[in-house]
Formats: C-alpha cells, structure tokens, sequence
C-alpha cells in the first residue's frame, strides 16, 4: 500500500486554493501540481489552445505517475473535461465548477451574481449548467476580465487589482444579489476584496472544499489508495517563473512544498 499519487493543474498560481484544501483533506497523497504560467490565465485563451495545453498537461502529469487529475480551473474544466476523460478513460479526472446548486441554496432573496472569466461563461458546459439552476432565481453573469491574470501577478494589494475588483463587483450591487459564486480558482486570492466591494451580507460560495471532497471520494475506490495522517511529497511545477509560484504559495500554503521549473518539453 503506498499513498495515492494524484495530479492538480491550473493555468497558474488559481489552483493553489484547491490544492491547500485537498492537502488538508487528504494529507497522507503525493500531491503533484503543474501551473501552466507561461500560458495564463486560460480565461483570456482561446478554447483550442486550451483544450492542448490541458492535454499536454495532463499528460505529463500521467507519466509522473497520477493516478487520479483534479483540473482545478474552471475553464480548463469548462472547455476540456470531457475530451480529456475521452482520452484518458481509465483515469479519474475531477472538474471544477462555479457552485450554482449551493448558491441557490444559500440565496435569501433568489438574485445569485456570478464571477468568471469570460471563457467559462460562454462555454457549453456552463450554459448547460446554468439551465439546469436558473428556474426560480436571477443570475447575473460577470465576466471578470483582466483578473485572473492580475491575481496571477502575485501583488493582491496592489492599487489596480483593487480597482479592478471593484470595476467587477459593482454591477453585482447593481444587481442586488445576496450570493455570489466565484467561478474562477483564482478568486478566493482577493475573497476579501470582493466581500469589501460587494457589501456587508452577501454570502461567497467557494467550491474548493467540495472539490476536496469529491477528490477524496476517488482516490478511495484506487486500488493502493492509504488513508494516512502522514505527510506525503508535494511538488509544484511551473511553466513559468519558478520562484514566483515559490512565493506565491509560501504565503498561501501553510505546508511544505518542493517548487521545481517543468521540463523544457512541457512548455
């Protein structure tokens, strides 16, 4: 028996948020994270070269060894889920989604914002996901451009980001919603700055912890899955600059990690 290996990816540092909450909920798996940097953020990508780097991606992360993905980005997940389920069959691969079902239940008032970057909204899995929610509520949809890759640039206080936010939170308030999903991994970075712009009693549906829990469901059907209360390797790997995922996550993380730059052949 030896600890599960399992494979995250995002288009950059966005998936640390669900890699922190499957780290906590599967301490004893070999965690391995690929942020695709040099190509971030994928919201502002077009949905071919998306779907390619996803394939590229997982992949490399397969011939590491995984034995289960977690595409934690939601428009990786929205454009490329299920080709790479087609083309990796006999791998658990689990998606990210914007929390619709948990929103509208949440709701008070039955008016749900939700941010994303525009690739996931136009996409046909989120529309279908929308059908199947939007009975009985209004949906406010925002297009977060620019903030995934302000997020990305690491600096979450800085003057602009702020502003940016805010640009993006006031239709929200215009809108009157008492929930907002944040459809994006990148999000939760500045989840403070959001409750700030938006206003006082607006619910945030994060699904992180839900993804954790769905992740963990899988690696225990794998045949060498071992529930362990010890501390397995986690690496993180970048397309990019390597010392700034490095200190991205050492701020975020509040665990030890291994950062390395991805090979040459994955970039």
């Amino acid at each position: 028996m030896t600890a599960a290996r399992i494979g995250i990816f995002d288009s950059g540092v966005g998936g640390l948020s669900v890699l922190r909450a499957l780290q906590a909920r599967l301490p004893g798996a070999a965690l391995h994270y690929v942020a695709d940097s040099a190509h971030a953020p994928y919201g502002e990508r077009d949905d071919a070269h998306i779907l390619a780097r996803s394939m590229r991606v997982v992949q490399h992360l397969v011939d590491r060894g995984a034995q289960a993905i977690v595409v934690a980005c939601n428009t990786a997940t929205a454009v490329a889920v299920n080709p790479l389920r087609e083309a990796f069959r006999a791998l658990p691969i689990v998606g990210v989604e914007p929390g619709l079902k948990p929103a509208r239940a949440a709701s008070r008032n039955g008016r749900i914002g939700v941010m994303a970057t525009a690739a996931t909204l136009r996409s046909t899995r989120f529309r279908a996901l929308l059908a199947a929610h939007v009975d009985g509520v209004f949906m406010h949809l925002q297009a977060c451009h620019g903030l995934a890759a302000a997020i990305e640039a690491g600096d979450l206080d800085a003057a602009p980001l702020r502003e940016l936010v805010e640009r993006h939170a006031a239709p929200l308030r215009a809108a009157g919603v008492d929930t907002v999903v944040l459809g994006c991994t990148h999000y939760p970075f500045v989840r403070h700055w959001i409750e700030a712009a938006i206003g006082p009693g607006v619910q945030i549906v994060d699904t992180a912890e839900a993804i954790a829990r769905r992740c963990a469901d899988v690696c225990a059907g794998l045949a060498n899955f071992e529930a362990s209360s010890d501390h397995a390797a986690i690496v993180l790997e970048t397309t990019g600059d390597a010392d700034h995922l490095r200190s991205f996550a050492a701020r975020w993380l509040p665990f030890d990690i291994e950062v390395a730059a991805a090979p040459v052949s994955l970039r």
